[in-house]
């Protein structure tokens, strides 16, 4: 009867304080939540009712059958795993996850009402089931991204629950909860990003917006102070009472402009001053995209990865979380079959010399009503054999580019739509990176353009820079290879992880954010399915 009472007491006392803080301190105390007095028979019922809860999980079952249905949460030993989960769970918010899922006044009401072995083996359940939700929120996001654009085709690392519950049991408990967010140093920035953008809009914002002019060095008036005072709210600027467009002010716009993807001059156009008057709320929502982005990425990151952000539109090679290379990319373009696909995979090989074999999609959009009107005489039509086959053995009219019997490429050369490289990642999108002709589309600001593969502007040095570990003279071999005007395949001694996304906030090693476009509209969908989860709190729900 003493240990029914101290439970019913626990129940009484939360209905008292804040749910949260009542749970944490008062789980601490070891006796609570202790087996009841029992005869030999209560046990197995306290065993039944937990394989009925955890039966709907084959996850749950196959722990709690391995471990022969001993208690992981109700045990009077197991108050500081008890304390930590709802201590974590308290703080879920933080990491913008959906603090009504896991449904702590439920837990709390169920824990009240146990009157018997069998209503503490079902709550063991339902501890169990809160747990692995919260887990595989925290470790690989909220919603499920391919619900939201069929263009996200990450496969999430979503936990397995027994080895999850496995090691769970076997760690620190609250050293495990905290080593379930993502591990990457962006993470870690993007979260106190949300905290400082947090923080500012309690303050009441970055204040007055600017007027909607053009600044430039020599400048003066109100309207330069209003720019000025908006630098300094944003961090940009130190404090000044300077009414003038100095030094300090145009440093302080070029760093805003870069850090905005704006052309960097110093000169406060209309680009940049629309840039600086979008409001702290809307950051905010483009950075809790952005670490539900990263909780999809929560993979290992290699060493060394290629690093494609569409919406920065650049192609890195990261070495040890710093730069090591960067060209600007062109991207696919704004049409939602057009759009490149975000996902991870591995570079096995370059394609020196490439040819380019068109998909049928672009051959229907771009190429069919010339190729059967006889234009398009760059092209070769190659059978499955890749032999070529004169056009004047084939009769269009019978024939759509969906049932075309051939393929149609264009032979390597230096009008190939392929440029003179491409970058292999083999995959079922059939997206690449690789050269281009079109040069004069990299002078574009949005870009836009491709039919989905990633151009890049400088993909020499991307090959130099690969090839730099597997020989002495990356250029040397490069070169040889290029200049037998042979298509030739090229593997890396070491494949490299290729990471495409797709982020409008993110920051630098120094934790600097960076914000872009959302040229595709992605971003928006995704914080709105995150709105509907209940991952929003309220000031921006409205």
């Amino acid at each position: 009867m003493v240990q029914r009472t101290s439970v019913l007491s626990w129940g009484a006392a939360t209905r008292k304080t804040a749910v949260g803080l009542a749970l944490a301190a008062l789980v601490s105390t070891s006796h609570l939540l202790a087996p009841l007095p029992a005869d030999a028979q209560q046990f197995p019922a306290f065993r039944q009712a937990l394989a009925e809860g955890a039966s709907a999980n084959e996850g749950i079952s196959a722990f709690y059958r391995a471990h022969d249905y001993a208690p992981l949460w109700t045990g009077e030993d197991h108050a500081e795993r008890r304390t930590a989960f709802i201590t974590a769970l308290s703080r879920a918010a933080d990491h913008g996850l959906p603090v009504a899922r896991y449904d702590i006044d439920g837990l709390l009401e169920a824990v009240a009402r146990i009157r018997s072995e069998r209503d503490r083996g079902m709550v063991e359940a339902r501890i169990t089931e809160t747990f692995l939700k919260f887990a595989s929120d925290l470790t690989s996001g909220v919603v499920d991204p391919q619900r939201v654009d069929r263009n996200i085709v990450r496969q999430l690392p979503r936990p397995d629950p027994e080895v999850l519950l496995t090691e769970f049991a076997a760690s620190p408990p609250a050293a495990f909860i905290r080593n379930l967010a993502p591990s990457s140093p962006e993470y870690a920035r993007l979260f106190r990003a949300r905290q400082q953008l947090e923080q500012v809009i309690a303050a009441g914002g970055w204040g007055a917006r600017v007027p909607e002019t053009r600044f430039s060095p020599g400048t003066s008036g109100n309207a330069v102070i209003a720019l000025r005072n908006r630098l300094i709210a944003m961090g940009y600027l130190e404090r000044s009472a300077s009414a003038s467009y100095d030094a300090a002010l145009q440093q302080a716009v070029l760093d805003f402009q870069i850090n905005h993807g704006i052309e960097g001059d110093g000169i406060a156009g209309p680009a940049t001053i629309r840039a600086m008057n979008v409001a702290p709320e809307e950051r905010l929502k483009s950075v809790i995209v952005a670490m539900e982005r990263e909780r999809w990425l929560n993979i290992p990151r290699e060493d060394r990865h290629v690093w494609v952000n569409m919406v920065d539109f650049t192609a890195k090679i990261i070495d040890h979380d710093q730069v090591t290379f960067e060209t600007n990319a062109i991207v696919g373009a704004q049409p939602n079959d057009r759009q490149t696909p975000e996902f991870s995979h591995r570079m096995t090989y370059l394609e020196i010399n490439p040819d380019w074999t068109l998909p049928r999609s672009i051959l229907a959009r771009s190429y069919w009503g010339a190729l059967a009107s006889g234009g398009a005489r760059h092209l070769e039509i190659v059978d499955a054999q890749g032999r070529v086959v004169p056009r004047s053995a084939i009769n269009f009219g019978r024939y759509t580019p969906a049932n075309f019997p051939f393929n149609v490429r264009q032979p390597p050369g230096p009008s190939n739509a392929l440029g003179e490289v491409k970058f292999m990642f083999p995959n079922p999108y059939a997206i690449y990176l690789h050269d281009t002709p079109e040069r004069h589309l990299f002078n574009t600001t949005v870009r836009t353009h491709s039919s989905g593969c990633v151009r890049l502007s400088d993909p020499r040095g991307m090959a130099y820079e690969l090839l730099s570990r597997q020989t002495d003279d990356p250029q040397g071999l490069y070169h040889s290879v290029l200049n037998t005007r042979q298509q030739t395949r090229v593997y890396l001694d070491e494949p490299v992880q290729i990471h495409l996304v797709y982020r409008t906030a993110f920051t630098n090693v120094r934790g600097e954010l960076n914000f872009r476009d959302d040229v595709y509209g992605r971003d928006a969908r995704i914080f709105d399915a995150l709105m509907r989860a209940g991952a929003v709190n309220g000031a921006l729900r409205s």
